[in-house]
Order: C-alpha cells, then structure tokens, then sequence
C-alpha cells in the first residue's frame, strides 16, 4: 500500500485550523488536521460569542460544530487525541510525529496549535486544580451553583466569563492587579451592571486555599499598599492571559521571546512550506474571526506552494 503523504497537514483543531482546513481542501488539496484535544480549541470553552460576523449570540460551542461540519463536507480529514511530539519542518515531505507513536508525511504544514490558559503560579493552584480552581467558567460554573466565586484577571475573557458565571453563582468577585480593566467597555458595563457581582482592584492573589472538599479562601495583597488579607470563595476562575502551545517548535523554526511563531503578512514563516495561524503568532487581536482568517490566508498560500512543487516532485 502506498505511503500517504498530505498536501497540507495542519496542526490544532481551532478556528485557525479548521478555517485552514475548509480552504485547503476546498482548494483541492489533500488536507488533514491533527487535534490534542476536542475540535474547536478556546471556541468550546467560550460561553457566548457575539462579535463573530453573522453569528450573533451563538456559543462557541455551536459555532465551532458548525465550522467543522463545513469543513469536513469538504473532504478535509481530522483526528483527534493527536498530541504532536516532533516536527522535521525541514524535510521534503514534512514529517510530523505525534505522542502516539503516528508518523504523517506532508508537502506543507501550517502550525495553528493555538494557546492555552496561563497559570498564576501560586501555591495551592495545582493541588486545588479541579476542586474549586477552573480556567473555564462555561466548563465548570454549573458546579457552582449559589456560590461565592472569585474571577481573577481584567480583560475581555475574565470579565465575560465572569458575567456568565452570575448566572449560577451568589456573588462574581472580580480580583484585578491593576485599577482599570482592559476588557471591552461594553463587556466591562455588563459586568459592572450586575448586582451580583464587585471588583477588588490592586490586588494580586499570593495563594488559593483550601481542604478536602475544595477551594476556602484566597491570601490577597494590595499591590500598592502592601495590605494582606484573606477572601472567602468556594471557587476561583483564572484568566490571566494565554500562553502559546510552541514547545514541540523549539529549535525547528524562528519563534520570538513570548514564544510565538514569528512570521509574514503572507502567514509564511522561515521555513518553505511551513505556515503559522492564529493565537500561535504575535497578533494584535486574539479572537476567533481573526484566527478563521489566519488560516484561510495560510491555506491559501500553501495552495500556491504546492503547486509550484508539482514539476519537481513529478520529475522524481
């Protein structure tokens, strides 16, 4: 049986990559996606999504259902539980191997695995991970029903996960470093509004405690003043940022200080066939719209990169 080997092989399942794909096998290409995870990336944990052109007050969720039935009907193939290990970028056909063991072979790559949600780093993060500290509110805010809770960050994701979890706790307080939030003013007046909800600004968390059944307080410090103090919650949601999933890229291509894939307007990085889409490069707006249109572009151009390899690879 011959050897397969993908015109495009793309890695992560979110809306870069499944924009990426619906392009890249619409153009004809044989197109393949490899996902860690479950298809959809932050679109699955993202509670409601109102800025997505055309798609006004639909979840993630159902968004990112509708983005991969679209791009599947046109022959794009996608695995899932397919984390990747090693890279050979350089190599003619690219070889992509996952944590399984899976070896796949591909004439281009784009790179659209995506970020995932930054730790604070505090103690009693990791031990209470799962009994009362969450990074994502429409995953686990059910479980919090008539709950005191805390949300900590100030931009867009923290103060619109905190608005959705109002819907199932007592009382959202949100717990900021800074004393004006970064978040959206429309998201900021919803959040604000809400009579369940507060703001503790200036203050960072030093350690998440808790016992056996969960979360019981927070150790807070006043940034400016010094002041400590101790806040009772049975749940705290983090969302201080996003870090970018390029630890199996180190050393295979150019990747900058914050660890993003660096690359051209033309989504094109150091590499010949290789491109980056989405939250995985140093873009200015992290939101779903954008990455779709990061991987349509890539897809787009290795469309072109591929066709200018067929008289070579038809020569051998």
């Amino acid at each position: 049986m011959p050897e397969t080997i993908y015109d495009c092989l793309i890695i992560g399942a979110g809306p870069a990559g499944l924009g990426a794909g619906l392009y890249a096998s619409r153009g004809n290409l044989k197109t393949l996606i490899l996902e860690k995870g479950i298809v959809g990336g932050q679109l699955q944990v993202t509670a409601e999504i109102e800025n997505y052109p055309g798609m006004d007050h639909m979840t993630g969720p159902q968004i990112s259902d509708a983005m991969e039935a679209q791009t599947k009907r046109f022959g794009c193939d996608i695995v899932t539980n397919a984390a990747v290990d090693k890279v050979d970028l350089e190599a003619q056909p690219k070889v992509i191997t996952t944590k399984e063991g899976n070896v796949y072979k591909a004439k281009t790559v784009i790179i659209s695995s995506g970020s995932e949600h930054r730790k604070l780093g505090v103690p009693g993060e990791e031990e209470l991970s799962g009994k009362g500290v969450s990074y994502c509110a429409v995953c686990d805010g059910a479980f919090f029903k008539n709950r005191k809770l805390a949300v900590i960050g100030g931009g867009s994701s923290a103060v619109e996960e905190g608005s959705f979890l109002t819907k199932y706790a007592s009382s959202v307080t949100l717990i900021h470093r800074r004393d004006e939030l970064r978040a959206e003013r429309i998201l900021q007046n919803r959040f604000l509004n809400n009579q369940k909800t507060d703001v503790i600004w200036d203050t960072v968390v030093e350690k998440i405690n808790g016992d056996m059944l969960g979360v019981t307080s927070l150790s807070l410090k006043n940034s400016k003043t010094g002041e400590t103090s101790d806040f009772p919650c049975e749940g705290v949601f983090i969302y201080v940022g996003l870090d970018p999933n390029t630890q199996y890229l180190e050393g295979k291509l150019k990747i900058d200080g914050a660890g993003k894939v660096i690359t051209n307007e033309r989504m094109e990085t150091n590499i010949p066939g290789v491109f980056a889409a989405g939250d995985i490069r140093n873009t200015p707006l992290k939101q779903a719209v954008t990455a779709a249109s990061d991987g349509s572009l890539a897809a787009t151009i290795a469309i072109g990169y591929v066709e200018s390899l067929e008289p070579v690879l038809e020569a051998h």
